[in-house]
């Protein structure tokens, strides 16, 4: 599966890895999308799923597949390495389907209470759910879809929560596809000012 997702799309294939060890850190595969596709998709493998017309599909919509991570520090990494070839190849916003690992416990406590409340709910303007928070710390801040049965999790009674996030400063695309790509690298911490 790793092999097809990197041989699909190549140029959305990101690892980052110890300079030690050569051992992968974190990952991220993406795939071209486009949001009417993306938002009926039933599940994440039909959201996954390449599909007839995503090599063409110029509509500078995302749908991460996958991020994992066993170091924060490698994550960063790789969105401070993604975000300047996004603006660069005019992305401009990125689709996750995301787990809500403390949907489980909160129903267990809350058992008449509608899930959407818990996926929505926050605390100090931060939402409930860990990974939805971690999620919304990298930019992540839209919830478009509640969806029952959307992958196997768990601790997620099987829901996901369809999530949009914005690439930053993507909204002067017509600037940063002009701009050569060092000096847009040189940019990637402003990247995160932004967010």
């Amino acid at each position: 599966m790793l092999a097809s997702r990197i041989a699909s799309f190549p140029a959305l294939s990101i690892g980052a890895f110890c300079t030690r060890t050569g051992t992968a850190l974190a990952s991220v595969f993406m795939k071209p999308a486009r949001h009417d596709i993306i938002r009926k998709c039933p599940t994440w493998a039909d959201c996954a799923r390449k599909q007839h017309g995503d090599e063409s599909a110029k509509t500078g919509v995302l749908f991460g597949i996958s991020l994992s991570s066993v170091d924060p520090k490698a994550a960063q990494a790789i969105f401070e390495f993604f975000w300047p070839h996004a603006l660069k190849a005019g992305w401009s916003e990125v689709y996750l389907g995301s787990p809500v690992p403390g949907l489980r416990n909160w129903i267990s406590k809350n058992p008449d209470i509608p899930v959407a409340q818990y996926v929505r709910s926050e605390h100090k303007g931060l939402p409930l759910d860990p990974q939805l928070r971690y999620y919304f710390k990298k930019g992540f801040r839209k919830i478009v879809a509640i969806k029952d049965n959307y992958f196997p999790h768990e601790r997620s009674l099987d829901f996901g929560v369809l999530i949009l996030g914005k690439v930053p400063l993507s909204s002067l695309s017509f600037i940063w596809k002009r701009v050569p790509l060092p000096w847009l690298q040189r940019m990637k911490k402003l990247f995160f000012v932004c967010l």
